[in-house]
């Protein structure tokens, strides 16, 4: 049987076909997903940082300490998810989000906080934020929430999800809109702190504020909920479920 030939540009070549296993086709490496950490507590942003080093496919590529820094990095760097405090200063937690959607309409966002009253979580979920999770949670929930919304999915922790459940059916049944919608995030975490009975030192110290800004957003709170003792503001937040006492 007579060998193929193959035509060169000096006569002709015989090919031999080789009897050798092929070697399969490498993917190119997937790249890391792209973190931005964005909270006003130091000592939390290094913690996290330091243990999403050793975590494959995530990267942490930098980190903001107020909500300016935090759209201006997003403007910069475009990672594909940001952590975020919602009580950050320098804004409303919305308006943030917002303004980070406004800049990297890819990234995609997840609120850590430590509130879970239904308001923080439906204001901060309705303004564009594709996960919710408490502080409380492990790392391991927090880096599957990151990789859930990268891959274009929400993420929530268990007991946020019966919130969001709950708003969804008063939504559908036509029931108004709460009163406290009026309050910040902040406010409503300072609103949270005093109805456990915390001291406006121990609020500052918690939140990393000054007693005058702790006593600042209880004025506003009352002013604002036409409310006029502390005591009628721990009812108030247990009657909107802002604390569970």
């Amino acid at each position: 049987m007579k060998k193929k030939a193959l035509k060169s540009g000096k006569g002709t070549k015989a090919v031999k076909k080789s009897n050798r296993p092929r070697r399969p086709h490498r993917e190119a490496p997937k790249r890391p997903i792209s973190i931005l950490l964005a909270d006003d507590h130091r000592i939390l942003r290094e913690g996290l940082a330091h243990m999403f080093e050793v975590e494959e496919g995530l990267a942490v590529i930098a980190e903001a300490d107020d909500g300016k820094s935090a759209v201006d990095l997003v403007r910069e760097l475009n990672p594909d998810v940001v952590i975020m405090e919602p009580g950050l200063p320098g804004g409303r937690g919305v308006e943030i989000v917002k303004q980070i959607l406004a800049q990297s309409p890819e990234t995609r966002i997840i609120a850590l906080s430590m509130c879970s009253d239904r308001l923080s979580v439906l204001g901060i979920m309705r303004a564009g934020c594709s996960g919710y999770l408490l502080k409380d949670c492990s790392f391991k929930e927090l880096t599957n929430g990151v990789r859930a919304v990268a891959s274009g999915q929400n993420y929530l922790s268990s007991g946020i999800t019966r919130l969001v459940v709950d708003e969804y059916v008063c939504r559908m049944s036509g029931s108004p809109p709460s009163e406290s919608s009026k309050l910040t995030t902040r406010e409503r975490e300072v609103l949270r702190l005093i109805a456990e009975g915390r001291r406006t030192k121990e609020i500052a110290g918690s939140l990393g504020v000054s007693d005058k800004t702790v006593e600042s957003h209880r004025r506003q709170m009352m002013e604002k909920l036409n409310l006029s003792s502390i005591a009628a503001l721990v009812k108030y937040a247990v009657r909107e479920g802002i604390t569970s006492l």
